[in-house]
C-alpha cells in the first residue's frame, strides 16, 4: 500500500525535529570559545579580548552579537540585526556600526542609530571582562 500525502509530510516532519533536536544537544551553555564563533543556541559565550579592535569592533559570524571596544578594555555587545529592517550589520568602521541592506549605521558606544533608516538603537548584551576574555549574554 502506498502511504498517502499527509503520511509522507508527517514523517518528514518527525524526522526534521529529530535531527534538528539532537544538533542543539551539543550546544553547551558557557563554554569557551576562542574564536568567538558560537551556535546561536548558546546564551553565554566568551571571546578573546585581544580580537576586538580598539576603536573597532567584531561581528560574530555564527552568533547573533556583534562586539565593540569604544576604547582601551571597555566592551560593548549588541545584537547584530539591524533595527530597521532585520538584516544583519555588515562592518563595524569609523566608530560606527554599518547596514549595508539599507545604510542605517549605529554607535559603537551605545548602539544608538547614527544614520537613518533606522530609527531604533541596536539592543544591547551584557559584556563583562574575565581575564583574557570577554563574556557576551543576552
Amino acid at each position: 500500500m502506498t502511504p498517502d500525502r499527509r503520511s509522507l509530510f508527517t514523517s518528514a516532519g518527525l524526522a526534521a525535529l529529530a535531527v534538528g533536536t539532537s544538533s542543539l544537544a551539543g550546544c553547551a551553555s558557557g563554554s569557551r570559545s576562542p574564536s568567538g564563533n558560537a551556535p546561536q543556541a548558546t546564551t553565554t559565550l566568551e571571546i578573546e579580548a585581544s580580537s576586538i579592535p580598539v576603536g573597532g569592533g567584531r561581528i560574530l559570524d555564527n552568533a547573533n552579537y556583534v562586539i565593540t571596544q569604544p576604547t582601551a578594555g571597555e566592551f560593548r555587545a549588541f545584537n547584530k540585526m539591524c533595527t530597521h529592517q532585520g538584516c544583519p550589520v555588515s562592518s563595524v568602521e569609523d566608530g560606527q556600526i554599518h547596514c549595508r541592506c539599507h545604510g542605517a549605521a549605529f554607535s559603537i558606544e551605545d548602539g544608538s542609530v547614527t544614520n537613518p533608516p533606522a530609527t531604533e538603537p541596536l539592543r544591547a548584551a551584557s559584556a563583562t571582562v574575565n581575564g583574557d576574555y570577554v563574556e557576551i549574554s543576552g
